[in-house]
């Protein structure tokens, strides 16, 4: 995912913000990234994603998600009809598919 794409899609948060607001905020727990920014609040899609960026914030690693904005967007509208998700938010580096 580009740093300009959206990982919150109701509220539009890019995952640029999400960067940002780790990187200053340093918060403890992930839910805090929903207080500052909605995001997670709406659908509730993103939340996985966003605990799996603020783990990779806490453990020091590059916070980014391996998926593109396309197969993001079209996993949350068929979690919307149906509540199933296709993505996993950790993806395998060898495949680039669902661990």
């Amino acid at each position: 995912m580009d740093q300009d794409d959206q990982v919150c899609l109701c509220y539009r948060v890019s995952l640029r913000k999400i960067r940002t607001y780790l990187e200053r905020e340093d918060p403890p727990v992930a839910s805090l990234i929903s207080e500052c920014l909605d995001a997670g609040t709406g659908c509730g899609w993103c939340v996985p994603f966003l605990k799996h960026l603020h783990g990779q914030h806490q453990k020091g690693e590059p916070v980014d998600l391996r998926i593109s904005p396309e197969a993001y967007a079209k996993s949350r509208v068929t979690y919307n009809k149906t509540g199933e998700r296709e993505v996993s938010p950790v993806l395998d580096e060898s495949t680039d598919s669902q661990e």
